[in-house]
């Protein structure tokens, strides 16, 4: 058996995805305990609760621009690319994978390189989640923060009330999407392999 080792993951993409991840998860800690929060009864206290929530909103608003200008200079942007190929061509193969093949030892039909960086099912995933909603999470968020300059003169309380479901709608999204890929992470030559990747930034198959 041998085992290839391809350098996928430079340092600004891991630092970038180690700090977009404690973020994300003080978000959604802090955001449940805000949504049920009541007089008598609080997951977080209700000051820190905020407190952390706007802080972290912040730093994750700021990590998303470093990254969306990390794959435009570095050129990480281009495993992004040939969506609409992966749609109408490959995506059946990756699910009928992961519904079956994988399960049977087959071998995997999309091999990870230099060129592509993701399976069509992550590639896809991964677009709509950082491209669609990370933006709507952020611009609600921003609009929850600063209802009075924002929503109310624009669009009044209406506004307030679509933007703040929208906000929660997307944190859904995203908290699913968190999920499904930390299950998808253990699939790896072993458990822990993928997430080793994390840290030195190679991608390891054994074959």
């Amino acid at each position: 058996m041998s085992k290839t080792r391809v350098y996928l993951y430079p340092v600004w993409i891991r630092i970038w995805h180690i700090i977009n991840a404690i973020t994300f998860l003080l978000l959604v800690a802090t955001g449940i305990s805000l949504h049920y929060a009541s007089p008598d009864n609080f997951v977080i206290p209700f000051e820190i609760s905020v407190s952390i929530h706007n802080v972290c909103a912040i730093i994750l608003t700021v990590n998303y621009g470093f990254y969306v200008l990390g794959n435009i200079v570095s050129g990480n942007g281009k495993y992004y690319t040939g969506l609409k190929e992966d749609v109408r061509k490959n995506l059946m193969k990756q699910a009928i994978f992961y519904i079956s093949g994988m399960f049977k030892k087959e071998k995997h039909p999309f091999e990870i390189d230099e060129k592509r960086k993701f399976n069509p099912l992550q590639k896809i995933s991964y677009a709509a989640v950082m491209y669609v909603c990370m933006p709507l999470i952020i611009i609600s968020g921003i609009g929850l923060l600063f209802p009075d300059i924002v929503i109310m003169n624009i669009f009044g309380g209406r506004g307030l009330a679509i933007t703040d479901y929208l906000h929660q709608i997307m944190a859904f999204c995203i908290s699913i999407f968190l999920l499904i890929h930390l299950y998808t992470c253990t699939l790896g030559t072993k458990p822990g392999t993928l997430f080793k990747s994390m840290i030195n930034g190679y991608h390891e198959e054994e074959h």
